[in-house]
């Protein structure tokens, strides 16, 4: 794809002669026999100028030359990481054939919990993991997901700066894939990260001495970053408006509508993720979720709005009507310049219009309706509790869960946001960020440690994570024996489940109450 974009981009800015494309200029063929020339038929290839006049004006342009050579340069350090993958899963490919005994073929009727089990199974056999006899589903876990759940962790203990306050606006969260990125590059696995490698801290992020030192020369790096990201902002905007055209124009122009779905936002994504738990069984309790999720959302309408949009769809459709009517009496009329873009636009008014018109028939429930949302999401606000139909609830749940259009324009606006933040919100949290890693890292051989039982309320996690995924962990893996302590909270916890579904309603009316009934599954 990117060298397709690069190369279809170069070519419709250089070897496409658009005078005669658009018959702004006479073209005059030569036809054999003396035949008069068709003036008047223009063909796809007399508007392609020839490969020596292309060239010769790709080579005129300066700013084209430094593009493709930057874009050469990031394809072959995107070749080079994609052989490197390539290495990498040959060895994982080879490991399950000959080691889990689980064929290519065959893997995908394998479940995670089967693999798992396989994989416990042969450290009992091989000793895979010299420090340990015997591996739990946790220290599995731990191993995939240890940078993720630091990620998690700093979302949780609002220590990335992605909330702020602007005005006109108010309250936004900006979280994206280039930010993520950067921050990933700054605390992991870049070449100054807080990480010697992929499974230790540095030994001066040990030390609480050297605390403020490190954090200087992480401000530092911050900076550098941010300055980097900077110098290569055109070039990374360039390229994410030329996919994101080449990505979204034909979806838009067949359903313009889509940019009116909303997805779960990056920033959600963090906010609603358990500690400990895999990309696709959150990717499986999120979808679960976006059904009632969107009906939430939906059942929020402006009345002034509404009206607004019922008499532009009227309007634009009357007009797009007649249209239609005059093409199907007379071909001719799509001979008139500019008739088809007019028929398209006013297409995309009419479903647009369309999109903000709600149902009449739509049930007025948000109490319910947040309820069943938060069956799957398993994360809310206090501040929620009984307050569903204010427009600040519903605000702060577009933070998690976006419109597709918002999405779209925030990766836009990240080549041009990220190098602010990296360079101006981000060196502040310094400090903070490396008392946080030296405050919650445990390296303990054999990757597991019991931990505390008891918390600070610095060290707990907020709205009661750790709690909900202890929880969701135990479901998820029924065969895992949690430590003492963590045993003890379950039993405790399933008691009082026992005691609220013995005080509960009858059955029937549970299930007549789909909202509840879906709680109490979950």
């Amino acid at each position: 794809q990117f060298l397709f974009v690069v190369t279809f981009t170069t070519f419709l800015l250089c070897c496409v002669e658009y005078d005669v494309l658009f018959a702004n200029r006479p073209l005059n063929h030569s036809h054999a026999g003396g035949a008069a020339p068709d003036r008047g038929k223009v063909t796809l290839p007399d508007a392609v100028l020839p490969a020596p006049q292309c060239a010769q004006r790709i080579r005129a342009s300066g700013w084209i030359i430094f593009l493709l050579v930057m874009a050469a340069v990031f394809w072959l350090y995107r070749l080079v990481k994609v052989l490197c993958s390539l290495l990498s899963y040959w060895e994982i490919r080879t490991f399950y054939i000959k080691a889990l005994n689980i064929p290519s073929e065959g893997l995908c009727n394998y479940s995670w919990q089967e693999v798992q089990a396989r994989l416990i199974s042969l450290q009992r056999q091989q000793q895979m993991c010299v420090h340990k006899r015997e591996l739990t589903e946790l220290d599995i876990y731990h191993r995939i997901l240890r940078f993720k759940n630091y990620t998690v962790a700093m979302v949780n203990k609002s220590l990335l700066p992605v909330r702020f306050r602007l005005p006109l606006l108010g309250p936004v969260v900006f979280l994206t894939q280039g930010l993520k990125y950067n921050l990933e590059l700054l605390l992991f696995w870049g070449p100054g990260s807080l990480f010697q490698n992929k499974w230790s801290l540095r030994p001066q992020c040990k030390r609480a001495g050297a605390r403020r030192e490190l954090a200087r020369r992480l401000a530092r790096a911050m900076v550098l970053l941010g300055l980097a990201n900077l110098l290569l902002c055109p070039c990374v905007l360039v390229w994410q408006l030329l996919y994101a055209f080449f990505s979204y124009a034909e979806v838009i122009k067949r359903e313009p509508g889509s940019l009116g779905a909303r997805r779960w936002s990056l920033y959600g994504r963090h906010y609603l993720r358990h500690f400990n738990e895999l990309n696709h069984e959150l990717q499986a309790r999120l979808s679960r979720g976006y059904k009632p999720a969107t009906k939430y959302m939906n059942s929020f309408t402006s009345p002034l709005l509404t009206v607004l949009a019922k008499n532009v769809g009227f309007f634009a459709g009357s007009i797009l009507a007649v249209l239609i009517v005059l093409t199907v009496y007379d071909e001719d009329v799509l001979t008139v310049q500019h008739i088809l873009t007019a028929i398209t636009l006013l297409g995309l008014v009419v479903t647009l219009a369309r999109s903000f018109i709600p149902d009449e028939h739509t049930v007025w429930c948000p109490e319910q309706l947040l309820q069943r949302v938060l069956a799957h999401v398993h994360y809310m606000p206090d501040h929620w509790q009984g307050n569903a139909s204010r427009s600040e609830t519903r605000g702060e749940m577009a933070q998690l869960f976006q419109y597709k259009a918002v999405f779209i324009l925030e990766e836009l606006l990240s080549p041009i946001l990220t190098p602010l933040i990296l360079i101006f919100a981000l060196p502040t949290r310094a400090l903070d960020i490396v008392d946080f890693f030296r405050n919650f890292t445990v390296e303990v051989v054999g990757w597991l440690s019991a931990g505390q039982t008891e918390a600070s309320v610095y060290q707990q996690a907020e709205n009661g994570k750790t709690e909900l995924s202890l929880m969701h962990f135990a479901i998820t893996n029924p065969r895992w024996q949690p430590p003492p302590p963590s045993e003890l909270f379950l039993s405790h916890l399933k008691e009082k489940v026992q005691q609220d579904a013995a005080a509960a309603p009858p059955a029937q009316r549970i299930l007549a109450e789909g909202p509840l009934g879906a709680s109490l599954l979950s």
